[in-house]
């Protein structure tokens, strides 16, 4: 380890497996063999799909190095060029999923072949095979050698050179096809011709694998994959048909090209549920969702801060001495845990924010609390933005919605939003008329849950959307913004009950000025302020009473109405009248503040209805013991 303070090494890695394979922590023990790992490598799943940041890109960097897939191996990350000439591919008389599925076999066959003919020159003294020479000269006709490649071997060129061949004519000299007559009829339609001609060009790739030998026996598959996909999708039919065909032509080759090549997909989660063909329900096999727990990711931040140290950290020395042992009465590790959405980069980003608080700004050796809570308000900043960013193509209306829930309680009910949303949906239809049928009551509210924006209250547990939850459900009334969220939306109480302002500060008290009269015997005013803390502790009864209310907004209530019992046993008995206390108006504002809250939790919609009662009983009650005398107009509501 390099000599120093521990904290000023310790970093958690880069937040994007590009970097984080050449220069961060993936490579060198900061990476968590998960499922979707396991079940890329050993080949039984061909199709990763997650959510952005959730680290397929990381799965993809591990494979392709050296520790990684055993044989060779090629990745294709298509740029805009790329992904413009894809999306635009056409074949007339094929529908747009199936001419999308011929490029791609084409852009598979060719990588295919390159890969024969050099591993044969490399690996097997066959390279003198007919079958292999035949694939080179193909290659060079069609400019798809190394040496040949237009564009200097740029994706976006060479799919622009395999397009063209294939809806006009490809060089298939090379397997004894000598002009495009020998393929067919010359009425034959534009698909039905490129069909047939990368038959040819395929069934030459099967036979020189064949007579190589290359069946994955003597030495592991080709592994093809290909990534991030997202960049050059864009939510219109025909990048949807664009992922269609590539799903499609991965399935084919697989079959065609047998134990000889593998193939490895990785898709964004959004991108994917989105889609909707005929062959869907076959994909389900070759499916695996990268899913990420709370102690995966607690696994994941440990290995990361070992491998930055280089030294064995221990988790007691990591969460208790480096970092402080709780934060709010929390354990700090499902704090953090908890305040991120349930994928690696967010967890990166977050605990390397904490680090830099501590470290490069304060240049301490440990973490704060405070630190915590410093980097949490960054943090929730960036990822109010990285979601709506995450989700522009496919909901641009998304960081409309936020406005909704901004100073508000992170619980909201359906009623509460349904009125909310009716005076903001005019403006937000107008911003966005194409998404009219989605933007409904409904249908944001499932946006909102897919997103991982809000949880949905299911008995006592709030579900986050992870892809094995069910949807939103119709008599589902009760949600909360995810705790990554709150500190940016101002949304920090359960909430927004009006708080209740104390009468007598800690600053009287410590300074002497509340005075008692002595012993003498229970007057009118302590017995009114007595019936004051026993309305407070009924209504901390109803509400211990009230299983149906969330915990969070339990607490909540109980939080407002213990500063009111706080704040009337502070008087001392006897002391009212010498220190100024008006007790008749004191019930009066307490009754005004009940009655406030239970109108509050009334309009809320949250399941408080009993406890609305109670406080509105314990008001009329105050007010009667009182005498009924309105009394001033002074108010101790706060703000």
């Amino acid at each position: 380890m390099t000599d120093g303070p521990l904290l000023a090494q310790l970093n958690f890695g880069r937040e994007d497996a590009e970097r984080d394979a050449t220069e961060g922590l993936l490579l060198r023990g900061g990476f968590l063999e998960n499922a979707a790992y396991r079940g890329a490598l050993s080949g039984r799943k061909m199709l990763i799909i997650g959510r952005k940041g959730s680290g397929k890109s990381a799965i993809c960097m591990r494979l392709m190095s050296d520790g990684g897939h055993d044989g060779d191996k090629i990745l294709i990350t298509p740029d805009e060029a790329a992904g413009e000439e894809i999306r635009r591919f056409e074949l007339q008389g094929l529908p747009g999923d199936s001419a999308k599925e011929l490029i791609w076999r084409y852009v598979f066959a060719v990588h295919a072949a390159r890969h024969i003919v050099a591993h044969a020159k490399g690996a097997h003294a066959g390279h003198r095979l007919d079958s292999v020479k035949a694939l080179g000269r193909f290659l060079k006709q069609n400019g798809e050698s190394p040496d040949a490649t237009p564009g200097n071997g740029r994706l976006g060129e060479r799919l622009a050179q395999g397009a063209r061949g294939l809806q006009t004519s490809l060089a298939l000299e090379a397997f004894g096809v000598k002009a495009s007559m020998d393929l067919g009829q010359p009425s034959s339609s534009e698909g039905a011709g490129a069909l047939k001609q990368l038959e040819v060009v395929e069934q030459g790739v099967v036979k020189a694998f064949g007579e190589l030998g290359c069946d994955g026996d003597v030495h592991a598959p080709l592994l093809l994959m290909v990534d991030q996909l997202e960049r050059v999708w864009s939510a219109e039919p025909d990048s949807n048909s664009m992922v269609i065909g590539l799903l499609l032509a991965a399935k084919h080759a697989a079959s065609q090209y047998g134990r000889s090549v593998r193939f490895l997909l990785f898709l964004r989660a959004d991108i994917y549920d989105s889609l909707s063909f005929g062959e869907g329900d076959k994909f389900h096999g070759d499916e695996l969702r990268i899913v990420w727990t709370q102690q995966a990711l607690k696994d994941l931040v440990l290995a990361r801060a070992r491998a930055s140290v280089r030294e064995e950290l221990s988790e007691e020395r990591l969460w208790k001495d480096l970092f402080p042992a709780t934060v709010e009465g929390e354990d700090t590790a499902t704090y953090l845990l908890r305040h991120c959405l349930p994928r690696p980069r967010d967890a990166i980003q977050f605990l390397n924010a904490c680090q830099d608080e501590a470290g490069l700004k304060g240049q301490r050796e440990r973490i704060t609390e405070a630190d915590v809570d410093q980097a949490g308000r960054q943090f929730s900043t960036w990822k109010r933005k990285d979601l709506a960013s995450e989700y522009e193509v496919a909901h641009p209306f998304l960081k409309h919605l936020f406005l909704l829930f901004e100073n508000t309680g992170y619980v909201v009910s359906r009623s509460t939003l349904a009125t909310r949303y009716e005076a903001a949906a005019a403006s937000i239809h107008a911003k966005f008329p194409a998404y009219v049928d989605t933007l409904t009551l409904t249908g944001i509210i499932g946006v909102l849950y897919e997103v991982g924006f809000l949880g949905v209250r299911r008995g006592n547990d709030v579900v986050f959307a992870d892809g094995h939850h069910l949807p939103v459900q119709p008599h589902e009334t009760e949600f909360q913004i995810h705790p990554c969220f709150r500190a940016a939306l101002g949304a920090t109480s359960a909430t927004d009950l009006r708080h209740y302002e104390p009468r007598f500060s800690d600053e009287r008290l410590a300074s002497g000025s509340l005075t008692a009269s002595g012993s003498s015997p229970l007057n009118r005013d302590d017995r009114l302020l007595r019936a004051v803390a026993s309305s407070c502790r009924s209504i901390l009864g109803q509400i211990e009473r009230a299983v149906q209310l969330t915990r969070a907004v339990s607490d909540e209530i109980g939080q407002r109405i213990g500063r009111v019992l706080d704040d009337v046993n502070r008087i001392p008995p006897g002391s009212a009248r010498s220190n100024g206390v008006d007790v008749d108006e004191y019930l009066h504002s307490t009754a005004r503040y009940f009655r406030t809250l239970a109108v509050q939790l009334s309009a809320g919609s949250l399941g408080a209805d009993r406890v609305a009662d109670r406080l509105e009983a314990e008001a009329r009650r105050l007010i009667r013991l009182a005498g009924g005398a309105q009394g001033s107009t002074g108010d101790s509501l706060g703000p």
